[in-house]
């Protein structure tokens, strides 16, 4: 019986290398695409909101902010879906994300941690609303941390480079020049 329980929980845990991790990059990267395409279809307002833009990004031009914004949202929306470049965009779309609180989602206004917590809705009743923002930065976390799973593109790449270097290193012993870094 405890074979059979250890077995199931493997099981599981080889699924959620390949599923768990796709699961979080296919419902993180629509929704960032989607929050882009508005962007793109729509009209720019960060110069309404500029000032409220924690620095660096308070001191570049709007209309390159929403550009920004609208790519990095639109590219890195279908990167995450097919898992390509992962960490690069997790740490983009994360930066976006915490900019986007500050901006839009923080409340004006508050003194205590009781109203600060007002803000954690998903509708902004006037005491802002961070809610969702925060969710997406923690699942973005698990895609910076464990990469992009085993059904993407970085994966792909990463076991033909692998397997490219393992042949350049039997090639090596043969005293051919290796191009691959060696490891330790």
């Amino acid at each position: 019986m405890n074979k059979f329980i250890l077995r199931s929980f493997d099981a599981i845990d080889l699924l959620g290398v390949w599923l768990g991790l796709l699961s979080l990059r296919v419902l993180l990267g629509w929704d960032y695409f989607e929050s882009g395409l508005e962007k793109f279809r729509g009209t720019n307002w960060f110069a309404d909101i500029q000032e409220r833009f924690p620095f660096p990004f308070n001191v570049v031009p709007p209309e390159i902010s929403w550009q920004m914004a609208t790519w990095f949202e639109l590219l890195g929306g279908v990167a995450l879906v097919i898992g390509l470049a992962t960490r690069f965009f997790t740490v983009s779309l994360l930066v976006l994300t915490v900019v986007a609180i500050a901006a839009v989602h923080w409340p004006d206004n508050w003194s205590s941690l009781a109203e600060l917590m007002q803000g954690y809705v998903f509708t902004d009743k006037g005491q802002g609303n961070f809610k969702l923002p925060v969710l997406f930065m923690g699942m973005l976390l698990p895609l910076l941390l464990l990469g992009p799973g085993k059904l993407s593109l970085d994966a792909w790449i990463r076991t033909a480079l692998r397997r490219r270097c393992a042949g350049q290193a039997s090639q090596h012993a043969a005293g051919e020049p290796m191009t691959c870094p060696k490891t330790p």
